[in-house]
């Protein structure tokens, strides 16, 4: 595996820093704070090529790899989570399952703008009784003709306040379980499709969190992803790839609040002397970056194993896994450094503590990942 960036891959990280720190920082207090879902950035986002980072560029995308990918989710979650979030989900867990099993008439109608950012979508797969256990899921698809009729609720939904596009896990033969689950392509401006009200949450509160609603909506068969049956091999294969991703966003929401800590440990004043003088602090630091830096490389070692076309379960796993309890330690860390300063919501270590939460439940919780990293390594002893 390469370790060093290639000047693509450079070039890229320093364009999404500058547009980070320029268009999406001076916003991200306002928009945790407010919940607003800040669809004006994802456009922008997407006239750079990040809705599709790594979608070839003739279907809308900017053709690169999944490293250039993680290094995006990482500058982005730096400075605002929320908007991490919303272009991870867009990228891996919409435009990926899309590109490789689509056809070439669903990628012409529905991946081509949602690499290129003119429509958001999101993944409907999470039940309110069907979470870890997504087999469980209670979303029906009965066949009409040419049509499949939809009925059933998903819940915590990112993007799915705003998104234009859901790809549907549904259950077209309840008796074969999870060999009986199909995905589907629904837009959202389909008739009998509604949106439940915006989750307020610990943190990533402008995700654009929500319920979605199928009643007697009908669904072109033509919009289907796949045969029927493939549903679920299709949405354990991208959650594989959703949990990079997260891996990248954990990264980021912890290296911005290293730097915040590393920045005030200079500054801040006792005892005459500033705090990075004091040994604790000096280990705290220590820590923190051994850490991140461990978290980013297993990150894109899983990043490579997808580009080689390998099996990258195990990889993504461990990634995810380590990088979501890294970041919890670090902004752990980084508020104590900032003592009682760090529990107001005058500095942004607050927020990367909340945010950092999340990368620990969603695409999988942390004790699904220990249960994919045992089963590998059980098999392969």
């Amino acid at each position: 595996m390469r370790i060093e960036l290639t000047e693509e891959q450079t070039l890229l990280r320093d364009t999404v820093r500058r547009f980070a720190e320029e268009v999406v920082a001076p916003r991200a207090k306002e928009i945790d704070a407010s919940g607003e879902f800040p669809l004006d950035f994802f456009r922008r986002a997407g006239e750079l090529g990040l809705a599709g980072v790594y979608v070839p560029a003739d279907l809308g995308g900017a053709g690169m790899d999944m490293i250039a990918y993680c290094l995006a989710i990482e500058e982005i979650s730096r400075v605002c989570a929320s908007s991490g979030v919303i272009l991870s989900v867009n990228n891996s867990l919409v435009c990926d399952p899309i590109l490789r099993f689509g056809n070439d008439e669903q990628k012409r109608e529905f991946l081509e703008p949602l690499a290129a950012g003119r429509k958001l979508g999101c993944f409907a797969l999470t039940e309110p009784g069907a979470g870890s256990d997504a087999a469980a899921l209670r979303t029906t698809a009965r066949r009409d003709g040419d049509h499949y009729v939809l009925d059933g609720d998903k819940v915590f939904i990112t993007n799915g306040t705003h998104a234009d596009v859901a790809i549907v896990f549904a259950s077209v033969a309840p008796e074969k379980k999870h060999r009986g689950i199909a995905a589907f392509l629904v837009p959202t401006d389909a008739p009998g499709f509604s949106r439940g009200h915006h989750e307020y949450k610990l943190g990533v509160q402008a995700s654009g969190t929500t319920q979605l609603y199928f009643e007697a909506m009908r669904v072109p068969a033509a919009w289907r992803l796949g045969e029927e049956g493939d549903g679920f091999k299709i949405a354990m294969s991208t959650l594989d790839g959703g949990r990079i991703g997260i891996a990248a966003q954990a990264v980021g929401i912890a290296r911005g609040a290293f730097e915040a800590a590393l920045a005030y440990a200079k500054e801040r004043q006792q005892f005459g002397r500033p705090i990075a003088d004091f040994q604790a602090i000096q280990f705290y630091l220590a820590d923190m970056a051994m850490e991140l830096d461990a978290a980013r490389l297993l990150t894109f070692k899983a990043a490579w194993a997808k580009d080689q076309g390998k099996r990258y379960s195990l990889e993504a796993a461990q990634a995810k896994l380590f990088a979501s309890e890294m970041a919890q330690k670090v902004t752990n860390k980084a508020l104590q450094i900032h003592g009682g300063y760090g529990y107001t919501r005058e500095y942004d270590v607050e927020r990367f503590f909340r945010d950092a939460r999340i990368t620990e439940i969603y695409e999988g919780t942390s004790e699904i990942q220990k249960l994919v990293i045992s089963d590998w390594i059980l098999k392969e002893s």
